[in-house]
């Protein structure tokens, strides 16, 4: 129950693919130079890497093989002319890749009148598994009746069975189809940084603008915007329906999926996208236990005013309720400060939901706290959250 303070919700409750080419023809080093000289790293994904390098009379050779894993692309030998050609990612090559693992969502509005001309709403989602398993926006799913999915092919399948974490806003959804195309997802979220290049795809405000693009940069990272997770911020436009949708980076690697429910009406390029890791972290939960088994603190926590506004601050979080039999058994007590959650430090109510995300109740975390006046470690086993964290529903054929 950690975390019910000001910025907490009330509702509680793929490994990376990499190419690798093996042929006998293929060149193993080329010159550095021809990377840098083709302008070819602006238009990457701007992840820092060291390579073993062999120098030959002052040039420097490295493996063409990881420098493209770095930089994304693709690249061929020519033993005839004996060069090497290199094509980097742009983004049409980035959307023909990425673009069979993404579908649109359609429904009626659960709270649509009758003779309303608005009656219908839409979003996105992004396939995971080929035997039908989609992630999308729990905001999406929980917003239609009888959902249904559209392919790329335009194919449309009911939606037959869906898990929604609200606090997340991560859903799970199933349909009935076979050998879909699942996306590569970022896992763990490399070092992102402010400046690079990103893609997003989804079903913009007409459900007639499937399958449509946008590209910018990441504009922030670790951002909190009203939520119990950090986001992506990006000024790609991410428009009605295009929830749901994911944020690539320029290796076609679904780095977030983008979500409106966060995101300031009226304001032009700022889109946030959650982050893989929790992506992932979440729909693992909803494939193990069919839900998600958020781990607490047993504590109701505040924080800050500056912290609650976003503003930098050195103010600690304290403790205004001891809740579980776990956090007294540990010795925690009100107005006890909290600094530390097994050894990263925490401000605010999204680093401690950062901090345990990839935690289980039933397991022990050390806290650094202040308790009276003394800086202490304080051992715990995290309990689950009280309120449940995840909606589901299976959905009948004739329904």
């Amino acid at each position: 129950m950690v975390g019910q303070g000001k910025r907490i919700h009330t509702n509680h409750a793929s490994e990376v693919k990499l190419s690798r080419r093996t042929g006998r023809n293929r060149v193993a080093l080329f010159i550095v130079s021809l990377l840098v000289g083709a302008s070819v790293l602006p238009t990457a994904a701007g992840a820092e890497a060291s390579f073993r390098a062999v120098k030959v009379k002052d040039k420097v050779y490295v493996e063409a093989e990881a420098l493209e894993k770095v930089a994304g692309g693709k690249g061929t030998y020519d033993s005839k002319s004996n060069t090497y050609q290199y094509k980097p990612n742009d983004i049409p090559t980035i959307v023909e890749k990425v673009s069979p693992s993404v579908v649109s969502i359609i429904g009626r509005q659960i709270d649509a009148e009758d003779d309303s001309d608005n009656w219908l709403s839409h979003g996105t989602g992004v396939v995971v598994r080929k035997d039908g398993w989609i992630v999308t926006n729990a905001h999406v799913i929980l917003a239609l009746q009888k959902p249904v999915v559209v392919t790329p092919e335009g194919k449309s399948y009911p939606v037959s069975k869906w898990f929604a974490d609200e606090e997340s806003d991560i859903a799970l959804i199933k349909i009935n189809a076979q050998n879909m195309k699942p996306a590569t997802f970022v896992r763990p979220n490399p070092a992102l940084k402010v400046g690079e290049g990103v893609v997003a795809l989804g079903t913009p405000v007409s459900f007639t603008l499937r399958n449509s693009a946008t590209s910018g940069i990441i504009s922030g990272i670790d951002r909190a915007v009203d939520s119990s997770y950090k986001l992506i911020q990006t000024d790609a436009a991410i428009n009605p329906g295009n929830s749901g949708g994911p944020l690539v980076n320029m290796h076609g690697e679904v780095i977030g999926i983008n979500t409106l429910k966060f995101a300031a009406v009226g304001i032009e390029n700022m889109g946030f996208a959650i982050p893989s890791d929790t992506v992932n972290l979440i729909v693992q939960h909803f494939f193990k236990y069919s839900k998600v088994k958020r781990a607490s603190i047993g504590v109701e926590l505040e924080e800050s005013w500056a912290a609650y506004v976003g503003l930098p601050t050195d103010v600690p979080i304290k403790v205004t309720s001891v809740v579980s039999a776990q956090a007294k058994k540990a010795g925690i007590t009100e107005g006890d400060v909290l600094y530390a959650i097994n050894g990263k430090p925490v401000k605010t109510l999204v680093d401690v939901h950062e901090a345990l995300k990839s935690f289980l109740p039933g397991q022990q975390v050390k806290l650094t706290m202040q308790s009276k006046g003394n800086l202490v470690a304080k051992m715990v086993v995290l309990s689950e959250a009280v309120k449940p964290a995840v909606k589901e529903k299976s959905v009948d054929a004739d329904e």
